[in-house]
C-alpha cells in the first residue's frame, strides 16, 4: 500500500498552520536541550492554559471537577498533566505519552584535569550514540550545580552568539592511518569523549616582601605551586569562581548535560524539514503537549505523560518505571471523588494509550537497511508502529488489532496522514519505547510518533508536515479514543 505525502493535499491555511506550528517547535526545542529545561518550557506553557499545580490543589484541599486542568511535576524532569473529562476516571483515561531526554555527553562528579596545557572536562556518554559523530563539534554546557547549602547554579554556556563554545578534539588526517583501520565503535573511544574547556595558564605572582609583610607560610606556598603546576585549570577554576560563585568540589553535586550548540534549523531550500539536537524524543514531546494545550472539553479524562530515562531503559525515579505516575492517577482520582485501589485499577486498564516516540526514516543511502514496503518515509504523515522490539519483537509492546482498527477509524475520519512502519528488517536491529511499561497495567497501548533521519546523532532531521500531522493524530485520539 503506498501511503500519500502530506504536502501533496495541503490547501494554503494548511501550509500556514504547518509554518506556525513549526516555528512554535523550533523554538521549543532552543528553549529545551535538556529535561530540567523542558520542564520549565512546559509548566510556563501550560499554566498559560490554565492549568494549576496538582500539589497545591491539595494543600489547599480544594476538590476537581469536569474541565479541571492540572498537573504534577517529580524531581524536575518528569511530568504529567491532566483534563479531567466528564466520564468517571474509572471507565479509563486517553493517555500521550513521550519522553524528553535525549542522548547527549554527561559531566562526571570528578572532572577538572589538565593535560598538555589543556583543561579538560570528563564525561561519561548517556543514551546509544555513535562516538566518533561527537568529535569537532561545537559544544555547549547547560545543567545546574547544586551548592550544599541548597543554591542552585544554573549553567547554560555555549547557546548565545558571545558565549564560548567546547569541543572534544579528533585527531588529523595526516596521522591517521591506524585510527582509520579501526571499526567505527572504536575509532574514538568512550573515555576519549573529554571536552576541552581551556588552554590558558593563570598568570600566578609570587608574593613579595615588602616593608612590614612576612614571606607567604608554608600552606600557602604549597597552593601556589599546586595553581603554578596546573595553571590552567587554575585559571578555569577561577573563572568558575568569578562567574558562578562554584568550587571545584561543586562537581559533587553537578548536573551538567554536554549538548550540540547552537539553534533548530530548517533544512533544504524549500524548508520543509527542521534540522536541530534532541529531536528524538522532544518532537513527539512537543506535539504531544501541544495537542494537550489545545484540547476542548471531553469525555474521557486525557493524561500527557513526558517522562526522563527513556534512553537508558526508563529506569530511576523519574523514568516511566517508576510509581510517580500512578501515584499521580490515584491524587487525582482522590481530588475527583472516585479514589480506591480498585478505580485506581480499573482506570488504568481501561486507558488507552499512544506511546509516542520516533521513528527510523527511510533513508535511501543506507536501504539495505531497511525493509522498504514496511519503513517509515519522510513526509507521509505520522508513524504507527503495531510492535517495535528487535529480532523476534524482543522487549516489544505489540498491539492487538482490535485496537489498531479503532485507531484507524480515527484517524480517517478526521483526515489525518499517517502509516505504518517497523523499525528497520527484521534482523537488522529494532528498538523500544515506554510502551511496554504502560502495558504492563492492562491498558491499549501503541507506538506512535514522527519519522526521523540520523536519529541519535547530534544533529537529526525531521519533516514539518509529519510534526503537523502527529499533533493533528494526537488531538484526534484524544477527542475519539474510547475502547
Amino acid at each position: 500500500m503506498e501511503r500519500k505525502n502530506a504536502w501533496e493535499i495541503y490547501q494554503e491555511d494548511q501550509l500556514n498552520e504547518v509554518e506556525k506550528l513549526n516555528r512554535e517547535y523550533r523554538d521549543f526545542l532552543d528553549h529545551g536541550k535538556t529535561e530540567r529545561e523542558c520542564i520549565d518550557t512546559i509548566v510556563e506553557l501550560a499554566e498559560a492554559e490554565g492549568y494549576r499545580e496538582l500539589e497545591d490543589v491539595l494543600r489547599k484541599g480544594e476538590k476537581l471537577q469536569k474541565g479541571d486542568k492540572v498537573y504534577s511535576v517529580w524531581m524536575n524532569k518528569s511530568i504529567v498533566m491532566f483534563q479531567v473529562g466528564s466520564k468517571p476516571m474509572a471507565d479509563g483515561m486517553n493517555i500521550l505519552g513521550a519522553h524528553i531526554d535525549s542522548p547527549r555527553l554527561d559531566v562526571k562528579q570528578n572532572p577538572l584535569y589538565e593535560d598538555g596545557g589543556f583543561a579538560y572536562l570528563d564525561t561519561h556518554y548517556y543514551g546509544g550514540v555513535k562516538k566518533y559523530q561527537w568529535v569537532a563539534l561545537p559544544l555547549a554546557i547547560h545543567g545546574v550545580v547544586v551548592k550544599k547549602d541548597g543554591t542552585t547554579i544554573e549553567l547554560n554556556v555555549g547557546e548565545d552568539e558571545d558565549d564560548p563554545v567546547f569541543f572534544v578534539s579528533d585527531l588529523l588526517i595526516h596521522l591517521a592511518g591506524e585510527q582509520l583501520e579501526k571499526k567505527a565503535a572504536k575509532v574514538i573511544e568512550g573515555e576519549a569523549l573529554d571536552i576541552i574547556i581551556g588552554s590558558k595558564p593563570i598568570v600566578i605572582a609570587p608574593k613579595k616582601e615588602a616593608d612590614g609583610e612576612q614571606p607567604c607560610g608554608e600552606d600557602e606556598g604549597e597552593n601556589h605551586k599546586d595553581r603554578a603546576k596546573e595553571a590552567v585549570k587554575a585559571g578555569i577554576l577561577d573563572i568558575l569562581k568569578k562567574s558562578y560563585d562554584m568550587e571545584e568540589e561543586d562537581f559533587l553535586s553537578a548536573e551538567l548535560e554536554i549538548v550540540p550548540a547552537g539553534k533548530a534549523r530548517e533544512a533544504g531550500f524549500d524548508r520543509s524539514m527542521i534540522l536541530a539536537y534532541g529531536q528524538d524524543d522532544r518532537v513527539c514531546a512537543f506535539t504531544s503537549l501541544r495537542a494537550m494545550l489545545d484540547l476542548k472539553d471531553t469525555e474521557r479524562t486525557i493524561c500527557c505523560i513526558l517522562v526522563d530515562k527513556e534512553e537508558i531503559g526508563s529506569v530511576g525515579a523519574t523514568g516511566m518505571r517508576s510509581q510517580f505516575f500512578e501515584n499521580a492517577v490515584a491524587e487525582l482520582m482522590n481530588l475527583t471523588g472516585e479514589y480506591s485501589e480498585l478505580n485506581v485499577r480499573r482506570c488504568l486498564a481501561r486507558s488507552c494509550m499512544l506511546s509516542s516516540d520516533v521513528s527510523a526514516g527511510y533513508d535511501p543511502s543506507y536501504a539495505s537497511c531497511f525493509e522498504k514496503k514496511n519503513a517509515a518515509f519522510i513526509g507521509k504523515g505520522m508513524v504507527f508502529n503495531k510492535f517495535t522490539g528487535s529480532r523476534g519483537k524482543s522487549g516489544s509492546n505489540d498491539a492487538n488489532a482490535e485496537y489498531m482498527a479503532h485507531l484507524r477509524k480515527i484517524m480517517d475520519e478526521k483526515g489525518i496522514v499517517y502509516q505504518t512502519a517497523e523499525l528497520g528488517k527484521v534482523d537488522v536491529g529494532g528498538g523500544g519505547t515506554i510502551a511496554y511499561i504502560l502495558a504492563l497495567y492492562g491498558m491499549n497501548v501503541i507506538d506512535s510518533g514522527v519519522a526521523v533521519l540520523n536519529m541519535h546523532a547530534p544533529w537529526e532531521a525531521t519533516s514539518k508536515a509529519d510534526v503537523y500531522e502527529a499533533y493533528r493524530g494526537y488531538i484526534a485520539f484524544a477527542e475519539g479514543a474510547s475502547l
